[in-house]
């Protein structure tokens, strides 16, 4: 049995498919899990909401916690990091992980990035040694068989590798970059753009997306890497 983790980052409530003022992340990711779990109802899925429930940003606290050996931490360190600890066992735990992530003046919400730095971890997804030759940091999540499905949407249009304002798109990359450095490299992006136009580009860039969704689930659903649901 598979574990899927579906990540919402957008402010914004509802679907644009059910909604006139939703989120066509929370429409995609929504549509990608559900043809999903349409052919692999015994799957999990664990659901996490950081744009109606942004993570905790990290403080000084939280930075003398995590970088405090556990076996040396006060009371209050476990309690600065519990829910540092409950998202990193969450990503721990999936096989598949689907983040709906838009773009905000071209880069990911804050939501998204607070959920970040709570999940590269030092101890827990990232390990660190001063006196390691040559790289004193690495991934402790690499080999695992996971994949990340990336899920966003644009106000304009040409943000993708080799368009015209490629160099602005600072979503994908970042996330690609974090979640890279803490070993999951297998990572699939899909986007929407033109949403600030509002007009029939945004309606075909909506219906190519979402062809492109469900291919990529059907692919993804016949690769013998993901766990088996018998």
């Amino acid at each position: 049995m598979a574990t899927i983790l579906q990540i919402d980052a957008s402010a914004r409530t509802g679907r644009s498919d059910q909604d006139r003022f939703g989120s066509h992340t929370r429409r995609l990711t929504a549509r990608f899990v559900e043809r999903w779990l349409a052919a692999r109802p015994s799957d999990r899925l664990v659901y996490r909401d950081v744009g109606a429930h942004p993570p905790t940003p990290v403080t000084t606290r939280w930075i003398h916690a995590a970088f405090t050996k556990p076996e040396q931490r006060e009371p209050w360190m476990h309690e600065v990091l519990s829910e540092s600890d409950s998202l990193v066992d969450e990503l721990i735990g999936a096989d598949l992980i689907i983040a709906g992530v838009p773009m905000y003046n071209f880069g990911p919400p804050a939501q998204f990035k607070a959920y970040i730095d709570n999940i590269v971890r030092v101890g827990r997804t990232f390990g660190f040694d001063r006196s390691r030759p040559g790289e004193p940091y690495w991934p402790l999540l690499s080999g695992q068989g996971k994949r990340l499905v990336i899920l966003s949407s644009r106000g304009d249009y040409g943000y993708d590798k080799g368009q015209r304002i490629a160099r602005m798109n600072h979503v994908e990359p970042s996330i690609r970059t974090a979640f890279a450095y803490i070993g999951v490299t297998d990572v699939e992006s899909v986007a929407v753009e033109y949403d600030e136009f509002a007009d029939e580009r945004l309606q075909a860039s909506l219906a190519r997306a979402e062809a492109e969704i469900d291919a990529l689930a059907d692919r993804l659903l016949a690769d013998a890497r993901i766990p088996d649901a018998a």
